[in-house]
């Protein structure tokens, strides 16, 4: 009887894997995992995908109502309307993708005590699922920005393209970071729920960043503020869909392109860190769920 032997590196130590590429490599459990998300999101409910619509709907009418209406901020800012639900848009999804990826290990408790796999799998479904949703609130977003005569130029076009991939990176490196350490510590999900609660207020959505310089000048709490990765990136949406409307009187931030550069590179930053932090704390995951 003849044996064969493997050659070496054929077994890869469970936990050893090459993380966010052993992702890409296997898209097609991704596909399944963002199956799963959406099916057991929905199982047993009547509107299904349209809460996408919905939720968001019901948010933009008390926002517009309570800072546009009573506040008067729709009389402050031309076209508050497509203003106000271009920063929501944001938020919606950076609370999404970050809360559901927080999740997201403790949520697939069971698939991650029976089998290996890659466990950012879990992570980037959230994202998915995430941009799932995001889809139809964009598709309202455009419209209403049109009804109110957009014409975006190429260059708008491209900043509101980039603002969405620094967010969805900014996103996945925060879920990644705050999901493995969900594990062991469970509070992890109370904080981002703190953080969920105050990110429409630490940005420019109900508002304008005029308002914000105004009080705190050219200090450090206006570095600060800008150095928070989801205030640029709702500058960057005002742009793209605000600014091209008919009436808009769009004012950029000073140093606008810095500001969205130290974005970009914190959320790259958060990405790398929450790779290592969910790689450290991987092997542990099955004995402490």
């Amino acid at each position: 009887m003849s044996t064969s032997t493997l050659p070496a590196g054929t077994f890869v130590e469970p936990g050893r894997g090459s993380g966010l590429l052993d992702v890409v490599r296997q898209r097609f459990l991704l596909k399944l995992l963002v199956r799963k998300d959406l099916r057991v999101r929905y199982r047993g409910s009547v509107l299904g995908m349209l809460w996408s619509y919905v939720k968001p709907a019901v948010q933009f009418v008390v926002y517009y109502f309570a800072v546009g209406v009573f506040l008067q901020m729709n009389r402050a800012v031309d076209n508050f309307a497509v203003y106000l639900f271009a920063g929501i848009v944001v938020v919606n999804f950076f609370g999404e993708a970050f809360g559901n990826a927080t999740r997201a290990i403790v949520g697939n408790n069971a698939l991650v005590k029976k089998i290996y796999l890659p466990r950012e799998l879990f992570s980037v479904s959230a994202l998915w699922v995430a941009f799932i949703h995001f889809i139809p609130q964009l598709v309202v977003l455009v419209i209403g920005a049109l009804l109110t005569g957009w014409s975006p130029s190429l260059v708008q076009l491209g900043a509101g393209l980039l603002g969405f991939v620094i967010l969805a990176i900014f996103s996945l490196g925060l879920g990644l970071v705050f999901g493995a350490v969900n594990v062991m510590f469970r509070d992890a999900e109370n904080i981002v729920d703190l953080l969920l609660m105050v990110a429409t207020w630490a940005s420019p959505v109900l508002y304008q960043w005029t308002a914000v310089r105004a009080v705190v000048g050219d200090s450090w709490v206006w570095t600060v503020y800008q150095l928070n990765p989801l205030t640029p990136i709702v500058e960057l949406f005002h742009y793209c869909f605000w600014a091209p409307t008919n009436g808009a009187q769009y004012v950029g931030v000073p140093n606008l392109g810095t500001w969205v550069g130290l974005a970009a590179l914190i959320s790259v930053l958060t990405l790398v860190l929450g790779e290592w932090v969910f790689r450290r704390l991987d092997g542990r995951f099955a004995q402490e769920l």
